[in-house]
């Protein structure tokens, strides 16, 4: 929900319970990746009006020149299957998705890892190799390791 409003002064139980309307209403996007029936992850995506909220919001607004089409703002993998390309799989969905919808500019906002250890709950945002893998190129950085990356999608 990070995405989608502010969470300061919400709960966990109230996050859940706007997310799963979201999901039912159909307003919010995401392509998730499954192996036979067992969901490992998913990639969320939407409008920038769907998704207003962005991380390093001061830095990504001091560089920004037009909106995106679409955003790319976070992924999820289950435990256990990290480090198998269920993110990278993911956003290949989404940008599928995306071109059906019609396509146009997108933007993500990976954490680059520099070859550091870092914990997922950093990479709630994208490991930049999948964004590279996808063919997006880095635009701007938006915090000492966060970069914001575009494409076109047709």
């Amino acid at each position: 929900m990070g995405f989608h409003v502010k969470l300061k002064g919400r709960t966990p139980a109230q996050n859940k319970a706007e997310k799963e309307a979201r999901v039912r209403s159909g307003d919010t996007h995401a392509a998730l990746v499954f192996d036979g029936e067992q969901c490992l992850g998913w990639c969320q995506f939407g409008s920038p009006a769907e998704l207003p909220e962005v991380k390093s919001r001061r830095l990504y607004e001091k560089g920004l020149t037009t909106l995106p089409d679409w955003r790319v703002t976070c992924f999820f993998t289950g435990k256990g299957f990290r480090g198998r390309g269920v993110a990278d799989a993911a956003l290949g969905g989404a940008l599928a998705q995306i071109a059906q919808y019609g396509g146009g500019v997108v933007e993500g906002y990976p954490e680059e890892t520099d070859d550091r250890k870092v914990s997922g709950s950093f990479l709630h945002t994208g490991p930049m190799s999948a964004f590279e893998n996808h063919g997006f190129t880095r635009t701007r950085p938006i915090s000492p390791h966060r970069w914001v990356v575009s494409r076109s999608v047709p």
